[in-house]
């Protein structure tokens, strides 16, 4: 599938104000803030999130992630940080999403799936109806210190492209994304859009000239 316009591009790991500005004037669509975690980058203050969320221009999304699964403490978690989207990068015990979209009427949920085998597609029709949207990524959640984003690696983009096929919601694609694979990842996946974290980042720090090469070379796709 070759798209006729640019994915839209989530920058993920925004650590300051600087960061969002950055982000934003190139061209991303949404920012994501990741709360606690229990590995992985990118880890800032709920009163930080908030401060950051609250500068952002609209239409910018702004994604909170949390790994908390249980509906009280996610609620109360986004109501400190006060985003326009609440990103989910583990399950959640069955029930908690119907639960958690009841609770939060006005918000976006997005569900990460961790796309680890052929399995990952049914975990992801299963958790559809209940969010506006899934974000394929390649995390671990089985390791006793679970891996929940931000890890680098790329996973099997033919499950992927499965999912992203039979999911009637818009789909994004994470993990391991860099300026030098996002065009075939686009072509073989064919995504709505594209979240990326440690790909755009040198030393820890957001990396203006590969945030450039990033969507210049997604420019040349909507070409």
């Amino acid at each position: 599938m070759e798209p006729t316009v640019r994915v839209r591009v989530k920058v993920c790991c925004i650590m300051s104000e600087e960061e969002a500005r950055l982000a934003v004037r190139h061209g991303a669509a949404a920012l994501g803030l990741v709360s606690r975690m229990p590995s992985g980058p990118g880890v800032i203050s709920e009163e930080r999130i908030a401060q950051i969320a609250a500068k952002v221009p609209p239409p910018v999304g702004t994604f909170l992630l949390s790994s908390s699964t249980e509906v009280e403490a996610l609620v109360e978690e986004h109501r400190r940080t006060r985003t326009n989207t609440l990103q989910l990068v583990d399950s959640l015990p069955p029930g908690n999403l119907q639960r958690l979209r009841e609770a939060l009427p006005g918000v976006r949920l997005v569900q990460v799936i961790h796309v680890t085998g052929p399995a990952s597609v049914d975990e992801a029709l299963s958790v559809a109806p209940w969010v506006d949207a899934l974000l394929l990524d390649s995390g671990n959640p089985t390791l006793a210190v679970k891996e929940l984003g931000g890890t680098g690696r790329v996973h099997d983009w033919e499950v992927s492209r499965r999912i992203r096929e039979q999911a009637p919601i818009p789909v994004f694609l994470a993990g391991g994304l860099r300026p030098e694979n996002v065009l075939e990842a686009v072509r073989q996946v064919g995504p709505y859009g594209l979240d990326i974290c440690s790909g755009l980042r040198t030393q820890g720090l957001l990396d203006e000239d590969k945030v450039s090469r990033f969507f210049r070379a997604l420019d040349t796709l909507a070409a």
